[in-house]
């Protein structure tokens, strides 16, 4: 129940924060404010960069292979109280993923030379 109490009163109070700021605040539209500003840089070119595909599949593995050591840290912490039961679950997650890592290195997904049109991957 004070959860939910919790909420309504955090709910509420944004609501009527936000309202508030936009009847009391005071707009005055500039072309400087509608500028394009990003990390204290001024924007000079296209928004849209090539990045090569590699640059994303870095980023994909970090991402996996991060959220895997994050469980198999937890995993390692906590092995004595999960017993067999916790060896099993860590095995067939790890499982997964090295099928996934398998299947993606036989459909050519680390390949990270550039190939040649018309050549597709074996």
């Amino acid at each position: 129940m004070s959860l939910a109490t919790y909420w309504l009163l955090v709910l509420g109070l944004t609501g009527v924060l936000l309202l508030l700021s936009s009847r009391l605040g005071g707009r005055r539209p500039d072309p400087e404010k509608a500028r394009a500003y990003e990390s204290g840089v001024i924007p000079t070119g296209p928004a849209r960069l090539h990045r090569p595909v590699p640059f994303f599949l870095v980023a994909m593995f970090f991402l996996v292979f991060d959220v895997e050591t994050a469980f198999l840290v937890l995993w390692a912490v906590a092995y004595d109280r999960l017993g067999w039961a916790g060896l099993a679950h860590i095995t067939v997650f790890v499982g997964v993923l090295l099928v996934g890592l398998g299947y993606l290195w036989r459909k050519g997904g680390l390949d990270w030379a550039a190939r040649r049109p018309g050549k597709s991957p074996p």
